[in-house]
């Protein structure tokens, strides 16, 4: 089993232009039990009050996320707010959500492959690029009073035990393969000379097509697409740190062939080039 950290982390990988999102929302990470620890990144907690709409985009991890969520019109009492609990598969492609009025979201990310002990019934691939309804993946998940239950209460504490009690509720279930998956996974995450998948399938002992099927089942996205994601999302930290980063040496750090193909990837994958995207999340 992959070893827990008790704190969760603090970087902004994968928030496109996080310090404009942070000064619209209040935005926190928060440690699960410790028995969720192995299967999960950490909880997300943002609320907001917008006087004027507010697009926040995301180069999303490879990992599901439960989402609990509550929207209602500014000066309404919270009780008018419409409130809904999905499973957010791994997200493909840059995920915009717009955000207006007043809101909540308590968010669990799990850990790429922490996922699958929890709803074993099904492949983790059968939710990819797809947002389903709670109750459609973990029976009686979106309940009347699980979303009531994990967004009512106004202090963080109280929200994180409601989480706690509701995944504790449901798993997870020992799975031996779903520990190999956040395994690999962790080992491409740390180790940059693991870049193609035929060197992770050697550290693995598994053939190419026995890895494919592992990642499938269990984290969603083939190892090639986790490499590629992780790779875009350091390009993205990197372009918004100060100063102007050597894209080519970046490139051949990342393991690109050259700085023409990070150009290619980061651009279709955030929708500019990363030296535009750089001078923009500049612009004081």
């Amino acid at each position: 089993m992959p070893a827990s950290d008790p704190h969760p982390r603090r970087d902004t990988r994968g928030i496109v232009d996080p310090a404009e999102l942070l000064s619209r929302v209040r935005f926190r990470r928060h440690t699960p039990a410790p028995e969720l620890r192995p299967y999960l990144e950490h909880y997300w907690l943002i609320d907001w009050e917008l006087p004027e709409p507010y697009a926040s985009h995301l180069v999303p991890h490879p990992s599901v996320n439960i989402v609990f969520q509550r929207y209602g019109p500014l000066g309404a009492p919270a009780e008018a707010a419409s409130a809904s609990a999905e499973v957010s598969g791994v997200g493909l492609g840059l995920f915009t959500q717009k955000l207006t009025d007043t809101g909540r979201v308590c968010g669990v990310q799990f850990r790429p492959g922490g996922f699958r002990p929890f709803a074993p019934a099904w492949p983790v691939s059968a939710w990819t690029g797809r947002r389903v309804p709670l109750g459609e993946v973990l029976p009686d998940g979106d309940g009347a009073d699980s979303p009531t239950a994990v967004l009512s209460p106004d202090d963080d504490h109280a929200r994180v035990a409601a989480l706690d009690a509701f995944l504790l509720a449901h798993g997870p279930a020992p799975d031996p393969a779903a520990e190999q998956a956040m395994e690999l996974v962790d080992l491409i995450r740390s180790d940059r000379t693991v870049g193609k998948v035929s060197r992770l399938a050697a550290a693995s002992g598994l053939s190419a097509r026995s890895l494919q099927r592992l990642f499938a089942g269990h984290v969603g996205v083939g190892p090639k697409w986790v490499i590629l994601r992780y790779r875009i999302h350091e390009a993205l930290e990197r372009a918004e740190a100060a100063g102007v980063p050597d894209w080519a040496e970046l490139a051949a750090e990342l393991g690109y062939s050259d700085q023409a193909h990070l150009v290619r990837d980061f651009t279709a994958t955030i929708g500019v080039p990363p030296t535009a995207y750089a001078r923009a999340v500049s612009v004081p």
